[in-house]
């Protein structure tokens, strides 16, 4: 049974400027690293949001076969708050445009994605779903 999101992997041929790219759009550093310092690291792995999913950055050479430098495949999208800022900011860092806001019909979901500085789609909603169960598990 599928149980929830666990890690979603990314690829770089540089690893340390997208640890740093992504140390900057996040606010924070990485939490693991494989092989530790002081040894170059082939993974790192972020905690990100209310459920500390969690983002892998993986060296490209050791990327499964199929997984080239062309943006494309399956998207994760990642809820947002403020869609249209963590576009701007995301275009801001050097991403670019992969596809544009984009609203989904009238039921509040709105989606965009942008092609990270290495390669990777990075995929960023507003989820009325997501904003619900998180307001539902939250104290009150």
């Amino acid at each position: 049974m599928f149980r929830g999101f666990a890690t979603v992997s990314f690829y770089a041929d540089d690893l340390a400027a997208a640890r740093d790219w992504y140390a900057e759009l996040l606010g924070a550093q990485p939490y693991f690293a494989f092989p530790v310092a002081p040894a170059q690291p082939a993974y790192i792995e972020f905690r990100i949001g209310d459920d500390e999913d969690e983002l892998g950055v993986i060296d490209r050479r050791w990327a499964p076969p199929g997984a080239g430098n062309a943006p494309g495949g399956a998207v994760m999208f990642w809820h947002v708050d403020d869609l249209e800022a963590t576009v701007a900011r995301l275009l801001g860092l050097g991403a670019t445009e992969y596809e544009p806001i984009t609203p989904r019909g009238d039921s509040g979901f709105v989606t965009a994605s942008v092609v990270d500085p290495f390669g990777n789609v990075l995929g960023v909603m507003t989820n009325p779903h997501f904003a619900e169960l998180h307001a539902a598990r939250s104290p009150s």
